[in-house]
């Protein structure tokens, strides 16, 4: 037959398909293999680059220098905590710590953009925020974005302006993580916005996330992230005073309005509840404002109560996964507390931690400015409610938040004299 028929060639064919397909995959295999041996023999520059003359760090640039690595586990933190308890110093303790990828406020998108919703029916929202972010999936605040309005960006998140990973290298030039230090919002605003998908990338370079949160009310609202096997999460309850917690609520209360409004439509109904003020006062503006921060701290000292009594008696999905603090504890000995509180979440504190903890706490001025966390007399600042709350407003908490402050060791007051004789602490031991 002529070795050029059509039969012929497809016999041929036939007989020699086999082989061909065996060598194609062999050879595609081979390509893979390089192509692996390449990705992770290839080494990375180092963390003391020297950057560029130009202001920020290319998109291009900073993934060709960083590549994305799973860590083997990962450490879970939610610092458990309310409004003016302290919470953005301890918070920050966190934020400096080069080995954790801190999270500040992120349920805030949840409570603006679901406003006027009572804080109770936002639980849940919450939570489920909750476990995006620990899985590193931020798109969860596109969910909460104004519709038609631009992609989120990384400096488009709650408090990202003050965040150590948005400000620092790679995702901008103007900080470096590993360098303890507080970041100035108008150095990080002129930071180039990254997508959230290269935030993403960045979070799971990390082997610990916290998150700093005052919208979780109740930590049983937690159990379901606590009871997920493919999750580690601890809790860290931070607390203060309920006494300073309303003056400091007072205090700032215009940067509180809708959710001290969110907090009070919370409340129940039914209980009885003291007068506010005298039933021949007549009500002003600021009477009313003044009502809503004290108000809100029957609902706030309520799901205390609650969170404590769990932790007394904790569920399996608790134990050992609880850590309660003292804002006062904190300030009174705070190289001492950061050393506990890190290792309860497997992190060591760091000389720079612990100096920064100690020169926070340890200033000489008290803050006039809310919500801003700067070097103060931090023990000072915990008793000024002595002096400036009146004694209806300290008897109102009180009745509100008495079983809480049972459990956390704050005494009570019985006479206006006890309250202004600041030599006579009001401290005891908490019963957790």
């Amino acid at each position: 037959m002529n070795t050029f028929h059509p039969v012929f060639v497809m016999k041929v064919l036939r007989r020699k398909r086999i082989v061909l397909f065996i060598a194609y995959i062999l050879l595609l295999i081979l390509t893979m293999l390089n192509l692996a041996n390449y990705k992770w023999t290839k080494e990375p520059q180092q963390c003391n680059h020297q950057m560029r003359s130009t202001p920020y760090q290319s998109r291009s640039d900073i993934r060709y220098l960083y590549r994305s690595s799973v860590p083997k586990k990962r450490q879970l933190v939610y610092v458990l905590t309310t409004w003016r308890s302290g919470s953005s110093f301890f918070g920050e303790l966190f934020n400096q710590n080069p080995e954790v990828f801190f999270f500040y406020e992120p349920m805030w998108h949840i409570w603006q953009k679901l406003y006027p919703g009572d804080a109770v029916s936002l639980q849940g929202a919450a939570r489920d925020m909750l476990s995006s972010l620990y899985r590193c999936d931020l798109s969860v605040f596109q969910l909460y974005n104004s519709p038609g309005g631009k992609n989120v960006t990384s400096l488009g998140l709650f408090g990202a302006t003050l965040n150590k990973v948005s400000c620092s290298y790679p995702l901008c030039s103007a900080y470096r993580k590993d360098m303890v230090g507080m970041v100035d919002d108008k150095v990080c605003k002129k930071c180039p916005p990254q997508s959230l998908r290269l935030l993403e990338e960045e979070c799971l370079k990390y082997s610990t996330v916290v998150i700093k949160g005052v919208r979780i009310l109740d930590i049983s609202v937690l159990a379901p992230l606590m009871e997920d096997p493919s999750l580690d999460v601890k809790v860290i309850h931070l607390v203060r005073d309920p006494r300073a917690v309303a003056n400091s609520r007072i205090k700032s209360r215009h940067g509180l309005i809708r959710e001290n409004l969110q907090v009070v439509r919370s409340r129940d109904p039914k209980l009885r509840r003291i007068p506010f003020l005298d039933p021949n006062h007549k009500m002003n503006k600021k009477d009313g404002s003044d009502y809503h921060s004290i108000g809100a701290m029957e609902v706030i000292c309520d799901r205390t109560t609650k969170t404590l009594r769990t932790a007394l008696n904790p569920p399996g999905w608790l134990q050992g996964k609880y850590m309660l603090v003292r804002y006062e504890d904190l300030v009174e000995d705070p190289v001492k507390t950061v050393r506990g509180v890190y290792r309860f979440v497997n992190l060591s504190a760091s000389h720079d931690i612990e100096s920064f903890a100690l020169n926070m706490t340890s200033g000489s001025s008290s803050s006039s400015k809310p919500f801003i966390v700067s070097s103060r007399n931090a023990t000072q600042a915990a008793s000024a409610w002595r002096t400036v709350l009146s004694f209806q407003q300290i008897k109102q908490v009180e009745d509100y938040c008495h079983h809480a402050m049972t459990f956390l060791g704050y005494e009570r007051v019985k006479t206006a004299g006890e309250i202004k004789d600041l030599s006579k602490s009001l401290l005891t031991v908490p019963k957790l």
